[in-house]
């Protein structure tokens, strides 16, 4: 296995009796990368991670992760690995800090760093003012900043998050989206990300993966992925007041693309790039005064649900 790699599956494979929860996956994710990894409810997602970590063992085909075997060496493995798990399960009868200081000691942190390595995760994550009050306390944002910090709370080289900022305001939502970043670009540790969050995933992820009843149907940065799906992600226009119905029914009328106004311009969605310089042309040429025309590449959102229409449209 590639030192730079953090781990690789080939044909991985689960089934739950005839239900086939992951189908033939073959991925490899480099070492402090962050990776994304998106897909419906029910396509396989959590599986994965549970194989991944040696806590689910596979029907068929193999994985390496950090270099070990996540069935046979799956203790030494979670040594090395940290899980948020969507709805993460916090011992509520105990402190912030308690539950901080028994993971520490499970994952075999030295007793002698314990102490400020809670200390230090309570302060990142803005729970020091409540480290001594019990987790039932706890608002479920806070908790989900706890279980964060748990999951981190032996430096694990690969991270594993499962919808890290659900429920999350906005400042605590920026403080996790930074805190994945550090650790990627600043300590080289490995995140693979599982989000429903498209705009979170494209802001984040160095790479992504999109999976669908279990088999993977696109893998690579988002702006490879949006160039394979060959779609904007919208044409903005403005035009002369008195133009704006014309325009809108000319936008209407060309295959695949819908028109709205917002916010004072015309929006249009669902044209290929190559049919752009057309339409604008066919406006002109109804006499619409165009002012400004703002194409804009097409984002993870818009890719995404391409892939899904083109999955529907071959089945």
């Amino acid at each position: 296995m590639n030192p730079d790699t953090a781990f690789v599956t080939d044909g991985l494979t689960r089934h739950f009796g005839e239900v086939v929860a992951v189908d033939h996956l073959t991925l490899e994710v480099q070492a402090g990368e962050v990776f994304g990894f998106l897909g419906h409810n029910g396509a396989g997602k959590t599986t994965t991670i549970r194989m991944l970590n040696g806590v689910l063992e596979p029907t068929s085909g193999t994985a390496r992760v950090l270099g070990l075997a996540p069935v046979e060496q799956g203790p030494a493995l979670r040594q090395h690995t940290g899980v948020l798990t969507e709805t993460p399960s916090l011992d509520e009868r105990l402190t912030g800090r308690e539950n901080l200081e028994i993971y520490a000691a499970l994952y075999g942190v030295p007793r002698r760093e314990i102490a400020a390595r809670v200390k230090e995760l309570m302060e990142v994550f803005q729970l020091d003012g409540r480290a001594d009050e019990k987790a039932s306390d706890y608002s479920k944002g806070m908790k989900q900043r706890l279980a964060l910090a748990r999951a981190l709370i032996h430096r694990p080289q690969l991270l594993f998050l499962d919808e890290p900022t659900s429920g999350l305001d906005p400042v605590a939502a920026r403080l996790v989206h930074d805190m994945i970043t550090h650790l990627s670009h600043n300590e080289e540790r490995t995140v693979f990300l599982c989000t429903h969050n498209l705009d979170e995933a494209q802001k984040l992820c160095d790479r992504v993966a999109v999976l669908e009843h279990g088999k993977l149907v696109a893998l690579g940065t988002p702006a490879e992925l949006a160039s394979k799906v060959g779609r904007s992600q919208r044409l903005e226009l403005q035009v002369a007041p008195g133009d704006e119905e014309t325009a809108l029914r000319l936008l209407a009328e060309a295959p695949g693309v819908s028109a709205h106004r917002e916010n004072g311009t015309i929006v249009a969605a669902g044209a290929e790039w190559a049919a752009i310089p057309g339409l604008v042309t066919s406006l002109a040429s109804a006499g619409v005064h165009i002012y400004r025309v703002a194409p804009q590449e097409a984002s993870l959102e818009d890719t995404y649900f391409a892939l899904q229409r083109e999955k529907e449209e071959m089945s």
